[in-house]
């Protein structure tokens, strides 16, 4: 009997170990490089998106945050087929892998220059790293831009023709470029549970809202009791 209740505290341990090791939450984090964006800004948000990503607040959240691990990737996207991937599939488990994230989003040069903003092909393309990502109880893409969509489909066909049931998309709208922007993430970008936008005021803001933003969609957090977009729908 004694055997009995030890081999069945064995299993459930065992059970409670892989239980902890899953996966709770995939982000992919895709980064506007469209030709709003000069030089400067564009430094100002890869150098932004490592320092808010390396805040103190931010790796508690993700390594103290709930039960398994942060999954994160990240992208840029501008053109119809401009995207280039900036970080893969990285699991933070430790301090060392937020570290090689932090690393990896900080380097790099800008690749593309002068091309339109096509948000339905960039969320699109979030879509497919989503699938090819790994299986976690809650997927998350976190879409930061300065303008609204001028180029082929928007998000709404990108909605109702991609893999993206059950996908949070967040927004972070950049202030100072284009008047429309905050309206059109509201209304057109943001979708899914607990879906949120968060400003800046300009790019060099950017750091600050996107420590908020990442601090509040690692903790699923909802402020406020505004409406909640509804699945399979934008905001």
């Amino acid at each position: 009997m004694v055997r009995l209740a030890a081999l069945s505290g064995l299993v459930w341990a065992v059970w409670a170990g892989f239980a902890g090791a899953a996966c709770r939450l995939a982000l992919v984090l895709a980064v506007d490089m469209s030709s709003s964006v000069d030089d400067v800004e564009y430094r100002l948000q890869r150098t932004g998106l490592a320092v808010a990503l390396n805040a103190p607040d931010v790796r508690h959240a993700i390594l103290q945050g709930g039960q398994g691990y942060v999954a994160l990737a990240a992208y840029e996207w501008s053109g119809r087929y401009k995207q280039r991937v900036l970080l893969d599939w990285l699991a933070l488990r430790g301090p060392d892998d937020i570290d090689r994230a932090v690393a990896a989003l900080a380097r790099g040069d800008r690749a593309e220059r002068m091309h339109p903003t096509a948000m339905g092909y960039g969320l699109g393309y979030g879509a497919q790293m989503l699938q090819r990502g790994p299986d976690c109880a809650r997927r998350v893409i976190d879409v930061s831009g300065d303008g609204v969509n001028n180029e082929g489909f928007g998000p709404r066909l990108a909605y109702k023709h991609f893999p993206l049931s059950g996908v949070t998309v967040n927004g972070l709208v950049i202030l100072g470029h284009d008047p429309e922007v905050l309206d059109f993430y509201r209304s057109q970008v943001i979708r899914g549970r607990n879906a949120f936008v968060e400003v800046a005021t300009g790019f060099e803001d950017f750091e600050a809202a996107m420590a908020r933003k990442l601090y509040r969609e690692i903790n699923d957090m909802v402020l406020g009791a505004g409406p909640r977009p509804a699945e399979g729908a934008p905001g």
